[in-house]
């Protein structure tokens, strides 16, 4: 019989060093009281390597010249927590606001990014949006739309790039109308329409690394995605996403984060139901 590695408590050290770790491989703070989050995420990843202590697997780490054992603690560490229309202002602001406005200018293409995009709930819901909004208005936007998804994590964007569903994922904040009208029902899940999966890209991408590759874009989604940086990685990332932006470009943030103290490139935008961020002439 295999005998089964005995995971040993999380010493004060470990953690700490962790801690260290994780924030320099892809910029998320662990608070001090996180030890029940680091067990409950890794506790299956040490099971799977025969690794007794989270010591044990810093050990490993530190070896590991192919990244997949990297790549994998980060997936675990990671919160893939996202629904369908999340926070309903971002897209309503788009829809009403921002693509009337970029129509006018008739840019072409017009440009999207979803940074952290997850399971791909939020650039999928981007696009149903600009779907309807054409709909809506016919002729009005007549420049191509391109988006661009990017995750830290490989396998939640190769899952996200398959655009198939079960139905636990189409109840959250999918409604009856647009379930029928973007996705085909098959025996096992749901798949995403054609169109709306046609004008997206999805690309890994650390937000800690350069985003030069990604050229320009008109708007960004970056949503509930900054709490988790240090104030230090906060601004960096944000000059780096205001360099991205079109003159006039927007920028989505989360409900609970701000730019205050961050950076000055941005003006507060009010609209109904919430706020959005302009890059400053």
């Amino acid at each position: 019989m295999i005998q089964k590695a005995t995971q040993k408590p999380l010493s004060a050290t470990d953690y700490q060093n962790f801690r260290k770790y994780l924030e320099n491989m892809c910029g998320i703070v662990l608070g001090d009281n996180k030890q029940y989050l680091v067990n409950s995420r890794l506790s299956k990843l040490l099971h799977e390597n025969k690794l007794a202590s989270l010591g044990e697997l810093l050990v490993l780490l530190n070896k590991d010249n192919s990244r997949e054992l990297t790549n994998k603690v980060v997936e675990a560490m990671t919160t893939n927590e996202t629904s369908w229309f999340r926070d309903i202002h971002p897209f309503n602001t788009l829809k009403e606001k921002i693509l009337p406005e970029l129509a006018k200018k008739s840019r072409k293409p017009i440009r999207i990014w979803s940074a952290a995009c997850s399971s791909g709930q939020e650039p999928y819901s981007i696009s149903m949006t600009i779907s309807e909004f054409q709909s809506a208005n016919p002729g009005m936007l007549n420049s191509e739309v391109q988006l661009v998804a990017t995750d830290i994590s490989p396998a939640i964007l190769s899952a996200a790039d398959k655009g198939r569903y079960d139905d636990m994922s189409m109840a959250r904040g999918l409604s009856p109308e647009r379930k029928k009208k973007f996705f085909k029902e098959t025996p096992n899940y749901w798949q995403v329409s054609p169109l709306i999966r046609s004008r997206i890209q999805f690309r890994p991408l650390n937000l800690l690394q350069n985003y030069a590759l990604l050229g320009r874009f008109d708007i960004i989604f970056c949503r509930n995605v900054l709490i988790y940086f240090s104030t230090e990685s906060k601004k960096e990332i944000l000059e780096k996403m205001c360099r991205c932006l079109n003159p006039g470009g927007y920028l989505f943030l989360g409900g609970s984060e701000s730019i205050t103290g961050i950076t000055d490139k941005l003006d507060m935008v009010r609209t109904n139901g919430g706020v959005v961020y302009q890059l400053k002439p």
